[in-house]
């Protein structure tokens, strides 16, 4: 089973033009990062209007409600929850006072050190209104704020104390604040729109507004888009490390975006090429789990010369099956939203690519489908290295003992899912084909190695391990 998506957020600054239909348009084109909650924070005047709701993005805003959106700056969020319950209160952008100034502020991403933050602020009488890591964070910006009233100089002190992987949009008065982690383990993407600005998590949010992609926003960089289209940067820091999470391109970004100037679905179709030579097999059909593993799936056949078929078609209008109360329904779910092609399969030895494994549930339910189907042979293909340790900076995936490969090589992996044979692309091929150095990208869900400490790993993730 994939990774869950997990948030997506977008910021404009336009002079004389409403913001809230382009970040609508924007959040539409991120909706695949987040599906459980989706918001809107614009300002005018100094004055601050918002709306957030659970539901995809074009269930929660109407024409009506966009009009009510007014100003010509503003902030959108789309979520799956990592940190914090799936609710209504945890749906951003999050609300904060900048002393006498009303404020917005959307995050993706992870901090791995929130709760020990959380418990220092609640000591000095700050509430919460919720429980995502974002609010803990618009907190600590707020107090920096009262005591600088300067809001860079504000988020420059407080991303000393935060520690993690994230993206943040902010809207206060007549501008929109944008900074990455000082890493860049999440991305965020700067362009250009009808003579103002804008920021993205993917760069085909800023296309599909119209806009034209400039660059990334630096690791650590502070970008401040002024409403009458004029645009201020603050460095990020002169080590020039990063750590970009390699998930971006083997599944979470839309194929059609850019990051890091390595186009995602070309980076795909080379992780394809590459598995195709690393692990080959004697097959009939190359079939791709649909949707993100094609250009992977592409890839394999070209190198192979095995033909590639679409024998899973995938049903765009089932209820969205990661956020099912229990696994069970999830499985059972999978039947409904793909089906095997009558005729393709039978009799066939199938290559199934997918991108990744994560529990592997998801994909049991998949190979049991195409051995229904008559398949003779399955012998799957996975476009990323085993995923052996969880991810604390923004993917769903946090817990060690749900991992498959977890403890586990390709054999015994290949019966848990009943395939005939399981084979990972290596981390060399990956790392080759992202065209990125290793020491520049965050590996730690293949390697256990983190870019940054997991303070609280034990209390709040791993608390039946006795050991790492």
């Amino acid at each position: 089973m994939p990774p869950h998506e997990f948030c997506g957020v977008v910021g404009v600054s336009l002079p004389g033009q409403g913001a809230a239909p382009y970040l609508y348009r924007g959040l539409r084109a991120l909706q695949h990062r987040g599906q459980e909650s989706a918001g809107i924070a614009t300002s005018s005047h100094g004055k601050l209007y918002s709306h957030k709701a659970m539901g995809l993005v074009h269930e929660v805003f109407g024409a009506e409600t966009l009009g009510s959106l007014r100003g010509s700056v503003g902030i959108g969020h789309v979520r799956y929850a990592t940190t914090g319950s799936s609710g209504l209160e945890n749906a951003q952008p999050i609300g904060l006072k900048l002393r006498e100034e009303d404020a917005a502020l959307a995050h993706n991403g992870d901090l791995v050190n929130f709760e020990r933050v959380r418990r220092r602020l609640q000591a000095q009488g700050v509430e919460f209104l919720g429980s995502a890591d974002s609010e803990t964070m618009a907190q600590v910006i707020s107090l920096e704020y009262a005591r600088t009233r300067d809001l860079e100089a504000a988020i420059r002190r407080a991303r000393q104390e935060l520690t993690g992987g994230y993206a943040v949009v902010l809207v206060t008065g007549h501008r929109v604040v944008a900074f990455r982690d000082p890493l860049g383990i999440r991305p965020l993407v700067l362009g250009r729109l009808d003579g103002g600005h804008c920021v993205a998590s993917e760069s085909v949010a800023i296309e599909l507004m119209g806009g034209t992609l400039l660059r990334e926003v630096a690791p650590g960089e502070i970008v401040t888009l002024e409403r009458a289209g004029e645009m201020r940067t603050t460095p990020g820091p002169a080590s020039g490390a990063t750590a970009h999470c390699m998930f971006e391109w083997v599944y979470f970004s839309r194929p059609d975006s850019v990051m890091e100037g390595q186009p995602i679905y070309s980076t795909r179709t080379r992780i394809g090429e590459r598995l195709a030579r690393e692990s080959p097999a004697e097959a009939d059909l190359v079939i791709p789990v649909p949707d993100s593993s094609r250009p992977q799936a592409l890839g394999f056949s070209a190198v192979s010369g095995i033909p590639y078929a679409e024998g899973l078609i995938k049903n765009r209008f089932v209820e969205r099956t990661f956020i099912l109360p229990d696994q069970k329904r999830r499985e059972e779910e999978v039947r409904v939203k793909l089906h095997p092609v009558p005729g393709i399969i039978t009799g066939r030895r199938v290559v199934l690519i997918d991108d990744s494994i994560v529990r592997g549930t998801t994909l049991r339910e998949i190979v049991g489908m195409v051995r229904a189907a008559g398949a003779s042979r399955i012998d799957v293909r996975i476009g990323c290295p085993p995923i052996v340790a969880p991810c604390y900076f923004g993917v769903d995936m946090k817990d060690r003992r749900k991992l498959v490969a977890s403890g586990r090589g390709e054999e015994e992996v290949a019966r848990i899912i009943g395939a005939d044979s399981v084979h990972y692309l290596s981390l060399e091929g990956l790392v080759d084909a992202l065209r990125l150095s290793a020491d520049r990208l965050c590996l730690g869900c293949l390697t256990a190695r983190y870019p940054v400490d997991v303070p609280e790993e034990r209390q709040r993730f791993q608390k039946s391990l006795t050991e790492f």
